[in-house]
């Protein structure tokens, strides 16, 4: 499973991946992100997993700015770290990602969206991400 997370508004995209294959997770991603409006996927930092090797196809695909943690550097990704944590309370370790229906990995991304966040002013990361995206395109030429 790929989590994407967006640093400021803790807003939460969760994407099932068939394998770990590098190509298929970028070109997921790049599906999962293309409905969204350029300004709200400027980059993405990735930790150095084999699986996020073919980033090149996904800098073509959505071109985004690609960065990466330092080796071994988890507290470089702290929000998504801690994101994977919340979503681990509706998925039990034993379960398998590739058998969870689309329906249940969308229900627990929105459940995560919809829960007011303290560090957000009891707002949620949907609230946020919906109100940061407006300003932004109110701004663009």
């Amino acid at each position: 499973m790929t989590s994407l997370v967006e640093r400021v508004s803790r807003f939460t995209v969760l994407l099932k991946n068939a394998d770990r294959k590098s190509k298929p997770v970028m070109e997921g991603i790049i599906a999962g992100l293309s409905p969204l409006p350029f300004h709200a996927r400027r980059s993405i930092t990735f930790d150095r997993g084999f699986e996020v090797s073919a980033w090149p196809h996904l800098q073509a695909g959505l071109g985004v700015a690609v960065w990466f943690c330092d080796p071994q550097a988890p507290w470089q990704k702290g929000t998504n770290e801690n994101t994977n944590g919340r979503a681990r309370r509706f998925l039990r370790r034993d379960t398998d990602p590739t058998a969870l229906p689309n329906r249940s990995l969308a229900a627990i991304w929105q459940r995560l969206n919809t829960t007011p966040r303290k560090c957000l002013g009891y707002r949620t990361p949907a609230e946020v991400f919906r109100e940061r995206v407006l300003a932004e395109a109110a701004t663009l030429p």
